[in-house]
């Protein structure tokens, strides 16, 4: 299991062990061999090619010397605590090797071998083995099963991936990968794309080290400004928070792919939100909740980096388009619709001045069309680039170029001057360039991809990082979350959930347990009419399937009908069940029907849900998920990503929900939720009433642990 909360441990240098792992001043490598053409012998070969200046110990007893070092018999045998261990044998070594690593001091080791964790039961107990050796001498192990660490800056290559054999220049992109063969494939599209790697970390079966782990130490050098990972499941979700609202804190994006989009989730189903709690669904509400980017595929997360390590966020939405070609700029602006941004009409005073630079034949509008003319008049571009930049409805210039070989060097001088002269940044979208335009680009720190909507894709994302990243600056924090005592086991009485509920701050109807019809008449005298009528058992937990709900009840005899009805329906369709009464339920008010609920989640603990009510919310799916507890602000922002929110304000004549008041009811169930803790299976609140009069549960089921 992977290990969230270790205290950081230190070597006999007072080094931090994820430090040794990441940065390393001394490196042994356990069963190096000096044919550099296999894979026990590539870190060696690696270390030495890319400029290494720690000590290196080769430890193999079939050598005296690999590579021009001296090479020992026994990592015991070195006379000094290396940094960090590299295990290259067999599986059925690693054991013996990772004990003798332990007992010579080392604090952080990597184990390239497979055959573990991910081969079923039996490599499950050898996996097992080699863990309890690593904490039991508190050392932090990566792998098994992994390519290992690369930290470019110091020419640290504890690795054995092919990306290590051609040229790997240092950059600001620090990435982590929990697949070695997928890593290694993006890795090498970076480098194709000209992005230099500062970093590159394989976890592999994070059975100690984690995705987490790495990511957020990796945050911290300064000398990495943009951050990517290729995440295939989380194994520890409070470290990937962590990393991630540090990465907010130090304003570096964090890009991630991750698979796994089909819902594989939740089993049990007691509830609404159970049911829609899908681990993918759980991870892209967190995800959009601190601010990490979440790309489609490896192109659009290298499409995303590329553009971060080079060109300034965009203050606004606003994106002003220059082509060359007036179906690409179409194009273009179909796209920023789709992904949210504003393709801005163009403001009188720059229409004009487009038009005195623009051939009569151009178009003025937003988008430019430029035309082929820039090519005999380079100004031209170069200037209609500059005008819509300084349109006050523009943040973000794109522009859309094609081929061009012959004009390389006209285009990348007209590129150097426009930066110079213009402050809000621009991108260059060029279809078929040549790889030296290309090149020239990024030399200048200006962003060039290879197509229109990689292009806006792009920009949206930045965008939307910018914008995420200024309201979680601006929060003003969630409350606290003093502990909240288990109700018991299994499902909660509707009562006692109300009443915890409401003590939590939370909007709830008023509810009572009726054991015959006369109490419930007695009930619904002091509630006061019209009221609801729920059938209440631990064994019954969907009652309208089985005509367990009935409403509007106006007075004494329509209540008393009701009740034998619901009693009826009950025996009938579930004899076995075990009835405590019938709820009598205050009715509620409101034009819009929500849905509200919590659902503690394997990787990240407790989660709300917010989402449009009724009786199709399971078709629909219109929901968000955010890692409990919320503040005001960020409920807002759930609210706002609801695909239906538009009923919210109000449709075909309705008046406009008390957002304010929703909100804090949002708030308040995130904190009992937090507040909760382990003992939370899930809470659903559905539906809650929204009107413009504040907001209102009028159902709620609550299923606890223990």
């Amino acid at each position: 299991m992977a290990q969230t909360n270790q205290k950081p441990m230190e070597n006999r240098t007072g080094r931090d062990a994820l430090d040794c792992l990441l940065s390393p001043r001394s490196i042994a490598i356990i069963g190096v061999s000096s044919d550099f053409n296999k894979l026990n012998g590539r870190v060696m070969k690696f270390l030495l090619e890319k400029g290494y200046t720690g000590r290196i110990f080769p430890v193999n007893p079939k050598y005296e010397e690999v590579g021009g070092h001296p090479c020992f018999a026994a990592i015991g045998a070195i006379g000094e605590v290396p940094n960090l261990a590299v295990i290259s044998v067999p599986a059925k070594a690693v054991p013996g090797q990772t004990e003798a690593a332990g007992q010579a001091g080392v604090r952080a080791a990597i184990v390239f071998s497979s055959g573990f964790g991910e081969m079923g039961e039996e490599g499950r107990r050898a996996e097992e083995q080699v863990v309890e050796i690593a904490r039991r001498h508190g050392m932090r192990l990566c792998g098994p099963n992994t390519l290992g660490v690369i930290n470019a800056f110091d020419g640290a290559f504890a690795t054995f991936t092919q990306y290590g054999m051609g040229p790997t220049q240092a950059g600001p992109v620090g990435f982590v990968t929990q697949s070695g063969a997928f890593g290694t494939a993006i890795a090498a599209l970076a480098r194709k794309r000209g992005l230099g790697l500062g970093y590159f970390a394989n976890t592999g079966n994070e059975t100690d080290v984690t995705f987490a782990d790495c990511l957020g130490r990796i945050a911290e050098d300064s000398r990495i400004t943009t951050l990517a990972g290729y995440i295939e499941g989380i194994t520890d979700g409070p470290g990937f928070v962590t990393a991630a609202r540090r990465a907010m804190e130090l304003g570096k994006p964090l890009v991630v792919t991750k698979v796994g989009r089909t819902e594989s989730g939740a089993r049990a189903a007691s509830s609404h939100t159970g049911a829609l709690a899908g681990e993918d669904a759980v991870f892209d509400g967190i995800a959009r909740q601190y601010g990490v980017i979440r790309a489609r595929n490896e192109e659009h997360m290298l499409d995303i980096v590329d553009m971060s390590t080079t060109t300034a966020c965009p203050e606004g939405r606003g994106v002003g388009i220059v082509t060359q070609s007036g179906g690409a700029g179409v194009l273009m602006s179909d796209r920023a619709e789709e992904v949210g941004l504003e393709v801005p009409r163009l403001s009188e005073e720059t229409v004009a001045r487009l038009k005195g630079i623009l051939p009569d034949f151009g178009a003025a509008g937003n988008p430019v069309d430029v035309t082929a003319q820039f090519i005999a008049d380079p100004s031209m571009l170069k200037e209609s680039v500059k005008a819509v930049l300084d349109d006050p409805n523009v943040h973000v210039a794109a522009v859309w170029l094609q081929l061009m070989d012959g004009f390389v060097e006209t285009l990348t001088e007209t590129f150097r001057e426009l930066k110079a002269e213009t402050e809000k940044p621009f991108v260059v979208s060029w279809v078929a360039a040549p790889e030296d335009g290309l090149r020239a680009l990024r030399e200048l720190g200006i962003c060039a991809l290879r197509g229109a909507e990689p292009t806006i894709d792009a920009i949206a994302a930045l965008v939307d990082w910018n914008e995420a990243r200024k309201a979680w600056l601006a929060d003003e924090g969630n409350g606290e979350c003093a502990p909240l005592p288990a109700p018991g086991a299994g499902f909660v009485p509707t009562e006692k959930t109300a009443a915890m509920l409401a003590e939590a701050g939370v909007p709830v109807a008023r509810v009572g347990l009726a054991g015959s019809a006369d109490e419930a008449v007695a009930m619904a005298e002091g509630i006061g009419w019209p009221v609801a009528l729920k059938i209440e058992s631990a064994d019954i937990l969907h009652k309208t399937e089985i005509g367990g709900v009935e409403i509007g009840l106006a007075g004494p005899e329509e209540l008393r009908a009701a009740y034998d009805r619901i009693v009826g329906w009950a025996a009938k369709a579930a004899p076995e069940a075990r009835v405590d009464g019938v709820i009598v339920q205050e009715m509620g008010a409101g034009n819009a029907e929500l849905v509200i609920g919590l659902r503690r989640d394997p990787g990240f603990g407790p989660v709300v849900m917010v989402g449009m009510g009724g009786i199709l919310i399971e078709v629909q799916k219109d929901v968000v998920f955010h890692r409990a507890p919320v503040s005001e602000s960020e409920a807002a922002r759930m609210l706002d990503r609801l695909k239906s929110k538009q009923i919210l304000n109000g449709v075909r004549g309705a008046p406009p929900v008390d957002r304010a008041a929703l909100c804090r009811m949002i708030a308040a169930v995130s904190r009992f939720g937090a507040a909760a803790g382990d003992w939370l299976r899930e809470l659903d609140l559905n539906p809650v009433l929204a009107g413009p009069e504040g907001a209102i549960a009028v159902d709620c089921l609550l299923m606890s642990d223990r």
